[in-house]
């Protein structure tokens, strides 16, 4: 990806895309929220889109991108021939699809679990629908196969948010609970989630046989498991770096921890923990900032802070930090936002652009030493 957004600053843009072996680039499995016609969008990857059809817009395109978040172009659907107008907007660690989506959905009958595809051919967005099949299980009740203990499709080590008592929620990635969960659900109970945005469920822990009184809520592009969460949280003393795993059976939410910990827990043995190759965003330097994962942000920061920075970021989303230079030496005072899903460094990233002259595919890496923020971009 460094290269080729590279070599396109550096010597126009391309009107066609090259002959390559793949004529599809970008394929995905439609999930719940693709196919929501109340909200009608496509989530794309982040890195897919850049490299895919960013780097064939057109350099006018990509500052329009840049400076007012969103771009349209057109958009032909490759079965039927037709043609819209629609956008593409960033969403920070995503692109949203927007425009006529809702129109597509209706129109091709699409459904979650069957795969669309789409590529970047002189000057227009291409897609293609499914070919009247899907590759998961339709989306209706289905009977629920046996609990065996070692069936648990959602696995996820704790991170320090999911364990704060302050502000109890477990967040799961909408993919995960889209798959494993509502795939089960009946089309009311889907529907009741996408009006409403929250549904109560049944819960019980494996481990005890405890059962809960719980609401899953939708949050965009995570799924929040809230109600009793504090609860379990203290008395199973759930800590940094334990797993938990969840599965849908019986029309039950299952969980089960285990007392092993993971990389959570132990990253620090790894000098740099946090390591990231920057994208074009990154080093945009009219829009100055650094996207961080959050789960990365949580796990190898945010553990480290006291308790007061850690509730200022949630009430104020934004904490001053001193931040390092290892290569260099030099100090910045600077910001860390929370984005939800990620989080943003501000500040003197711009500064820092300039200075050592990053370039999209060059590694950042961070780590938090001694009240500091650390980083470094090897050589």
């Amino acid at each position: 990806m460094g290269s080729l957004l590279g070599g396109m600053k550096s010597s126009g843009y391309y009107t066609t895309i090259p002959q390559v072996q793949n004529p599809w680039p970008i394929k995905k499995v439609l999930t719940f929220s693709d196919v929501d016609t109340t909200h009608p969008f496509l989530t794309l990857s982040r890195q897919q889109v850049e490299r895919h059809i960013l780097a064939y817009m057109t350099p006018h395109q990509q500052e329009q991108l840049r400076s007012e978040g969103q771009v349209g172009f057109n958009a032909q659907d490759d079965d039927n021939g037709e043609v819209s107008v629609m956008k593409l907007k960033w969403r920070g660690s995503y692109y949203n699809l927007i425009g006529k989506w809702g129109k597509v959905v209706r129109g091709k009958g699409l459904e979650v679990g069957q795969e669309i595809k789409l590529r970047w051919f002189n000057g227009c967005l291409h897609f293609s629908g499914p070919q009247q099949q899907t590759v998961t299980v339709p989306a209706i009740r289905a009977a629920a196969a046996p609990l065996l203990q070692d069936n648990w499709p959602i696995r996820k080590a704790l991170t320090s948010s999911d364990v704060d008592t302050n502000h109890p929620f477990l967040p799961l990635a909408r993919k995960s609970v889209e798959e494993q969960v509502l795939v089960h659900w009946a089309p009311l109970e889907r529907e009741r989630l996408r009006r409403e945005e929250q549904v109560s469920i049944c819960v019980k822990d494996y481990d005890t046989g405890d059962v809960h009184e719980m609401k899953l809520k939708w949050r965009g592009n995570y799924y929040h498991l809230i109600g009793k969460w504090g609860n379990i949280i203290r008395h199973k003393a759930l800590s940094v770096g334990q797993e938990i795993r969840l599965r849908w059976a019986n029309n039950l939410l299952y969980f089960s921890v285990t007392d092993e910990r993971f990389a959570a827990a132990t990253a620090f043995h790894d000098n740099w923990p946090i390591k990231k190759s920057l994208t074009l965003s990154d080093v945009d330097i009219n829009h100055p900032f650094l996207t961080l994962p959050g789960k990365a942000v949580e796990d190898h920061i945010l553990y480290y802070w006291t308790y007061p920075a850690r509730e200022q970021i949630r009430n104020e989303r934004q904490v001053g930090i001193n931040a390092r230079d290892d290569d260099t030496g030099d100090f910045y005072v600077m910001k860390l936002k929370w984005r939800g899903s990620y989080y943003n460094l501000i500040g003197k990233w711009g500064k820092i652009i300039r200075e050592k002259r990053l370039q999209v595919g060059k590694e950042i890496r961070i780590r938090w030493d001694s009240g500091c923020l650390v980083f470094s971009v090897p050589q």
